[in-house]
């Protein structure tokens, strides 16, 4: 059995994750690939290739390419005033297209654990009704624009407005036909669950502080069913906000969607533009960020790599890409309350060691 497997195995059989799905790839072909656990415990039914999970924050990477997308067809400008495209925005007309992109607009970021809606209620939701009262609540930017780095769930809801509003169609719509389907992925990732039968339920550890603050955060009734064994499942529900959290997936088409983007010459973006979607972003006193348009920025022993991770109510995904190795990861999770943000550090440390010593 491979170390990695069997890392993942005893997280599973430690019960700290109900299931995983771990890919560690080249943007041709899959080097390894793990699947284990319960997608549903109270059923007993395993993860598998058709498993969806909501992968949260991750959704900002694909935000931020649509924003690329509309550079290169030269319908908006990363230093124009956000302003100018909108001009309802609610902030410093000073702020840029490119600083909502670093998150270094000093755009709020409130919680935003209960930006959630069930299942049942999704046709009568009201995203922009909803929205509008949370920005008038937070009302003052933090800091003086790119001054430094804070990350805002609020500025990516604006840029899914400016995406529409330059596009002249919905975000979901403009994803779905310039990232989904060119990419190949229209039948394993959306912005809905497809198939309720193949969704992995979201889990909580039942007995941790943690349990107990969600009763303060989140109408518990509505949104959590009956305790299986150590884990509290979640009820399907949906992201209010879709441009900063909303995709829902296989694990097997995020990877397809970082293998397109490790291609040289690919069909999502020209090669110029994705250096600059991948260029660290430094602040107005010329401290390094750490933060890319969307992408943060790291390095796992002396490799150099482009993550982004997501986590909410049941869920954790992380992704990865390492363009010097020409390989990336993707890891899937069903549960909240991952502390470990760098999960994939574990893991992926095989692969770059195999890398480097030319033995995989």
């Amino acid at each position: 059995m491979h170390a990695v497997d069997q890392i993942l195995h005893r997280h599973i059989n430690e019960q700290d994750m109900p299931s995983v799905q771990y890919y560690i790839f080249s943007m041709d072909h899959i080097i390894h690939h793990f699947s284990g656990g319960f997608a549903d415990i109270e059923n007993k039914k395993l993860t598998h290739d058709c498993t969806t999970y909501h992968a949260f924050s991750v959704t900002k990477t694909f935000t931020a390419l649509a924003v690329m997308q509309l550079v290169e067809k030269k319908m908006l400008q990363l230093e124009e005033a956000v302003k100018k495209y909108l001009p309802e925005f609610p902030y410093d007309p000073a702020i840029n297209v490119k600083q909502l992109l670093t998150h270094s607009a000093g755009i709020p970021n409130p919680i935003p654990l209960k930006w959630i809606h069930p299942v049942e209620e999704h046709g009568a939701f009201n995203r922009d009704s909803f929205f509008n009262q949370v920005f008038a609540k937070n009302k003052q930017t933090q800091f003086k624009p790119n001054e430094k780095f804070a990350y805002s769930n609020l500025g990516y809801i604006l840029l899914g407005q400016l995406i529409e509003k330059i596009s002249g169609l919905s975000y979901e719509q403009y994803i779905t036909d310039n990232i989904i389907n060119k990419a190949g992925l229209g039948d394993k990732l959306g912005f809905t669950i497809g198939n309720i039968s193949e969704h992995a339920k979201g889990y909580h550890k039942r007995f941790t502080f943690s349990n107990l603050l969600l009763g303060f955060l989140i109408n518990k009734s509505k949104f959590m069913g009956k305790p299986e064994g150590k884990w509290i499942p979640f009820n399907h529900y949906y992201v209010n906000g879709v441009s900063y959290g909303g995709l829902i997936g296989t694990p097997d088409a995020f990877v397809k969607y970082l293998q397109e983007l490790l291609k040289p010459d690919g069909l999502l973006i020209s090669d110029d533009l994705k250096q600059l979607l991948f260029t660290e972003n430094y602040s107005r006193n010329g401290n390094a960020t750490g933060m890319c348009l969307s992408w943060y920025c790291g390095q796992l022993k002396g490799e150099k790599f482009y993550c982004h991770a997501g986590g909410g109510g049941g869920y954790y995904c992380e992704l990865r890409l390492y363009p010097g190795a020409g390989i990336g990861s993707v890891v899937m999770l069903n549960r909240t309350g991952m502390t470990d943000v760098r999960f994939l550090d574990k893991l992926d440390t095989y692969f770059i060691d195999q890398k480097k010593t030319g033995s995989g």
